[in-house]
């Protein structure tokens, strides 16, 4: 089949049949955030962030076009200085005729996506969302994270072997009592620290999500419910691979295939562990190895 050639704006068509982006949360931004939608694409980079060297790997890979979850443009930019990091990549991205993209809770909440790839990966069966869904005068939009339970119970060991395991994390914080046995699990993936107390109501055992809040862990130690916090980049990564491997099928059919997940980015945070009281860097898993 020939090679099609298709534009920014039929690649953004594409990604609102994937993660519609009118179920993005009103204070979200998404879609295209720099770049023209004429421009035809040569080659889409994913990744999770949109970073200075991920804008360098695109350039390297002669592709002009970043999709990123978490979008590059935020807040409303009051300055751009081109000797700070946002200023330096609009103004290479601008330069090199890079578009850059992003999916952000539109991709959160969508039902295959954030939540759902780590739900799967922990292979959790008969899952609903945490949230929603919310009722629109066009569609219902499903609501955030993901419940459900597990094949079979797994001992705490176990368990925390399994969710170490499937994130590659260093480590994980636990507020509150981990069970003995596990069986339904509730998760959010990146920021779902709010959502701790639904998913108690809820009737999960354990609740996983990244950048749990010192007053949730608190609530979780006097509930008496087990909330682990594994990290924003570790709860969110697995989209990546998902993602790109949803929009290479449907690209393929249409004759292009320069879809590729980058080959650099990493969790932005280190651990760093007292070994008889000297500080080491972990790698992933090696804490749960040292004191099985």
């Amino acid at each position: 089949m020939p090679e099609e050639k298709f534009s920014t704006a039929a690649l953004l068509s594409i990604l609102d049949s994937i993660a519609p982006f009118a179920m993005a949360e009103p204070w979200d931004n998404v879609g295209l955030m720099v770049g023209d939608p004429d421009q035809q694409v040569n080659g889409i980079l994913i990744a999770l962030d949109p970073t200075e060297a991920l804008i360098h790997e695109a350039l390297s890979r002669n592709l002009n076009t970043i999709l990123t979850h978490h979008p590059l443009i935020f807040h409303p930019l009051k300055t751009i200085r081109s000797d700070t990091p946002m200023g330096r990549i609009l103004k290479t991205a601008l330069a090199h005729n890079l578009s850059l993209i992003a999916c952000h809770t539109n991709l959160d909440r969508v039902a295959a996506g954030v939540s759902n790839a780590l739900a799967e990966r922990l292979d959790l069966r008969d899952t609903r969302p945490l949230t929603g869904p919310e009722y629109t005068e066009h569609a219902p939009i499903p609501g955030f994270g993901k419940i459900g339970t597990l094949p079979a119970p797994l001992t705490s060991g176990q368990f925390l072997h399994r969710v170490l395991s499937v994130l590659a994390a260093p480590g994980l914080q636990l507020a509150g009592p981990l069970p003995e046995t596990i069986h339904t699990v509730a998760l959010c993936g990146g920021s779902g620290s709010d959502l701790a107390e639904t998913a108690w109501s809820m009737g999960a055992q354990v609740y996983i999500t990244g950048e749990v809040k010192h007053s949730v862990a608190r609530w979780a130690e006097d509930a008496g419910f087990c909330v682990i916090d594994a990290g924003h980049y570790p709860t969110e990564k697995l989209i990546v691979p998902v993602l790109a491997e949803t929009l290479k099928k449907i690209c393929a059919a249409r004759g292009f295939t320069p879809v590729i997940t980058t080959a650099q980015q990493d969790n932005p945070m280190q651990w760093v562990v007292s070994d008889d009281n000297t500080p080491r860097f972990c790698q992933p898993i090696e804490p749960l190895r040292k004191h099985n």
